[in-house]
């Protein structure tokens, strides 16, 4: 963590006239730097009510300090360089060096005063999203307040009133601040450390990008076609697996500021949703689940007790979403005898590569030569070979000697003798067919050899009813 104690020094000359409470006009805080894209650990309070922090995964939460009973903090939003996973980085924009910005983490009751620096070439904002608070402080560029111009500083205060969890993300020019990658967590901790209290309390966001392979930049203008699916702006294999202890109790809270909805799934336990962006759910109207959508703009916070050690898989259950620098021209080749045509065009380019006739999970083992600063579409080395995933996917660690507190990666499982699946060596009983096993007890009437259908796909809507 990098300060930026000597950029500030003259700061006070940044501020716009009018916009700093007497208070926060004598200097800044400081506004630490991350440049580090690994998962930080927790932010014990040094001062102010204490609580039990959260884990930002591949983040980290911002710290503050304490202004005669006024918890202060510095964001500024900046362009930055967010490492996706290892071998691809990406030119967005975000706070205190990354994106998404640090995780804000204050308790029920707290008066909260935050100074926003912009150093982003247009002017900015913040919305303090699910926030209960006054009006003027809800940042909406041209409803609520003027924008924050290059190289001006504002100032929101208001007091955290009820606790949960939350977002925050600029309301200026929207379509390109948040495709850049402008947005970040906000955790508010009961009054009461010991409720709703767990063992391990996990938070990130979900985000998407459109950054054409051999290019740094996200295209802004991309309304569904994403290439990227990120937790926290990674894309696996880059996410950090969230480590646990066996039998914790887990929590983990996701925001979605995609342009699209997620289910996100649990491997090997039910958890129930024990929040939302609108606070926490009664515990008598909860019910176990495994996958739970999470539309966009949505929070939801998810609890289950890790009982069955292992590596369990947590991703989203959209297929697509799970992989990286997707082509979405590619034409399906699934059955296609390339054999011929490889020959013709080997002779042109000696390098090509049949795909797709068998599906696609050759590419998670071909070596093929990819652009500049682009990751493939299926990575990740597990203790069995690729696992042929990308984007929104990681692990749930469970250990039984994981120690309460640490966060460490215990490494990969080592399965007990009896529980992992292997291949069978026996005879294989032949397969059903349709003239076997009762196939004929209705017989088609009339069939004569194989039926060939030709399916024409209409060009336009013309006719639909």
């Amino acid at each position: 963590m990098v300060s930026r104690r000597d950029f500030f020094m003259g700061a006070g000359a940044l501020v716009g006239a009018g916009l700093v409470t007497r208070a926060g006009a004598a200097s800044l805080p400081e506004a630490p730097v991350m440049s580090s894209a690994a998962t930080q650990p927790p932010l014990a309070p040094p001062n102010g009510r204490p609580y039990n922090p959260v884990v930002t995964l591949n983040g980290w939460s911002l710290p503050w300090r304490m202004n005669n009973g006024v918890k202060e903090f510095h964001l500024v939003a900046e362009p930055v360089v967010r490492e996706l996973a290892p071998g691809m980085k990406a030119n967005l924009w975000g706070y205190n060096g990354q994106s998404p910005g640090p995780t804000i983490e204050v308790v029920e009751g707290d008066r909260v005063r935050i100074f926003v620096t912009n150093k982003l070439p247009e002017h900015t904002s913040i919305h303090w999203h699910g926030q209960r608070l006054p009006n003027g402080m809800d940042g909406v560029t041209g409803l609520t307040q003027p924008g924050i111009q290059p190289g001006k500083t504002f100032v929101y205060e208001f007091v955290a009133r009820r606790p949960g969890t939350f977002m925050y993300h600029p309301h200026a020019d929207e379509m390109t601040q948040m495709a850049m990658g402008m947005m970040g967590f906000w955790v508010t901790h009961p009054k009461n450390p010991g409720s709703m209290r767990v063992d391990r309390d996990f938070v990130f966001l979900l985000n998407n990008y459109d950054i054409d392979p051999g290019s740094y930049t996200p295209k802004v203008n991309t309304m569904l076609d994403f290439n990227l699916f990120t937790f926290n702006s990674r894309v696996f294999p880059g996410i950090d697996s969230m480590n646990v202890r066996q039998g914790d109790r887990v929590r983990i809270r996701v925001g979605n500021l995609t342009m699209t909805n997620h289910p996100i799934h649990l491997h090997g336990h039910e958890f129930v949703v024990a929040g939302t962006d609108g606070g926490w759910t009664p515990p008598a109207s909860r019910w176990p689940e495994v996958t739970t959508d999470i539309a966009v703009g949505q929070m939801r916070a998810i609890e289950f007790d890790a009982t069955d050690p292992g590596d369990w898989a947590f991703h989203c259950h959209k297929s697509h979403h799970t992989m990286n620098a997707m082509g979405h021209n590619v034409p399906t080749m699934i059955g296609v005898d390339q054999r011929g045509i490889v020959q013709k065009i080997n002779k042109l380019v000696p390098d090509y590569m049949v795909m797709g006739e068998r599906g696609m999970a050759d590419m998670g083992e071909m070596e093929m030569p990819l652009p500049d600063n682009t990751l493939p579409m299926m990575g990740g080395q597990g203790p069995f070979g690729s696992v042929e995933m990308g984007g929104m996917f990681t692990v749930v660690k469970v250990r039984k000697d994981q120690k309460p507190g640490d966060y460490k990666d215990p490494g990969w499982y080592k399965h007990p003798a009896g529980t992992l699946a292997y291949e069978w060596k026996g005879e294989t009983p032949q397969a059903a067919r349709s003239d076997s096993a009762g196939g004929q007890s209705m017989p088609a009437e009339g069939r004569q050899g194989t039926i060939e259908m030709n399916v024409r796909k209409p060009s336009g809507h013309a006719g639909h009813h």
